[in-house]
């Protein structure tokens, strides 16, 4: 069994808000397992103690770039957010977008060996560390090339989406990104949504109804009871219109003879663990080297 530290109780904490007994206690549970502690809690305490998907923790941009029917977007991560304002790695990201659009790269070392002012990507990138004094990096990004419409939506650097629509309104398409900015949906529609995540959400669920004390009938209506409710939520068309909550995304759709295609959500550091400084351990390793010195 994991030995259950401060440093791995606090870890899972900031990830689920929870006190700290209750996460220590989770964590105990789960012999040290994250994922399964996070679970516990999830059952315990609700879902609010799930925040994992939406505490961002690396820093960077998000940029995109359409042109017609083809358009990208990318996320470039960096060290802090300080650098997220500066002028020039902001003109880099964009600069990035415009050139997937445009050359359509099979992967991140591809983007890197695109010329770009007399010199590589790469190296523009590299010097532009040297110049900052910070690592940065390209992380990932997607290429549009279609038939139907293109439109994105960017949420300050942090957001962006980019969706594909077939309609007569545009307007229509920039509603549908600011909505998925909004609600974050995991998939188009409830079939698409991962295996995975629907086996967690069911188990999850089964956990809460097992605890309920309920015939093994109804517990068996309540959990998929729950993980139909967690479909809708997750997949864009059942989730309700921001813009009016007397209507659903797909009816909404339906009213202005629109169909969305597909779309991609880009979160900065979705998925990323930022590092945590012990700055306690820190301070007591630049004072025992003092003394040694």
């Amino acid at each position: 069994m994991a030995a259950i530290t401060a440093a791995l109780v606090g870890a899972l904490r900031a990830k689920t808000d929870a006190p700290m007994m209750e996460c220590k206690k989770a964590l105990t549970e789960a012999e040290g397992d994250m994922d399964r502690a996070e679970e516990i809690l999830r059952v315990k305490l609700g879902s609010k103690a799930s925040k994992a998907s939406s505490r961002i923790t690396a820093e960077g941009v998000v940029a995109s770039f359409i042109s017609g029917n083809v358009g990208s977007l990318i996320e470039v991560n960096c060290e802090t957010d300080f650098v997220t304002k500066n002028d020039d790695f902001l003109a880099l990201a964009n600069t990035c977008a415009k050139l997937i659009a445009e050359h359509n790269p099979a992967d991140i070392a591809a983007l890197g060996a695109l010329p770009l002012d007399g010199k590589t990507v790469e190296e523009v990138r590299a010097a532009l560390v040297g110049k900052i004094g910070e690592n940065m990096s390209f992380r990932r990004f997607v290429r549009f090339d279609t038939t139907a419409k293109l439109v994105s939506y960017l949420h300050g650097t942090r957001i962006g989406v980019v969706v594909e629509f077939d309609g007569a309104d545009e307007q229509v398409g920039k509603d549908v990104a600011m909505h998925i900015a909004a609600m974050k949906p995991v998939s188009l529609s409830s079939d698409q949504v991962p295996a995975e995540l629907i086996e967690k959400e069911r188990s999850v669920a089964a956990l809460k109804a097992a605890e309920s004390g309920k015939p093994a009938d109804i517990a068996e209506k309540m959990v998929e009871g729950s993980v139909q409710k967690f479909l809708k939520e997750v997949s864009l068309l059942n989730q309700t219109f921001v813009k009016n909550d007397k209507q659903t995304v797909e009816q909404m759709l339906k009213s202005v003879n629109t169909t969305v295609k597909a779309f991609t959500m880009f979160v900065v550091g979705e998925g990323i663990e930022k590092k945590q400084d012990d700055f306690a351990a820190e301070v007591a390793a630049q004072v025992a080297a003092a003394k040694q010195a």
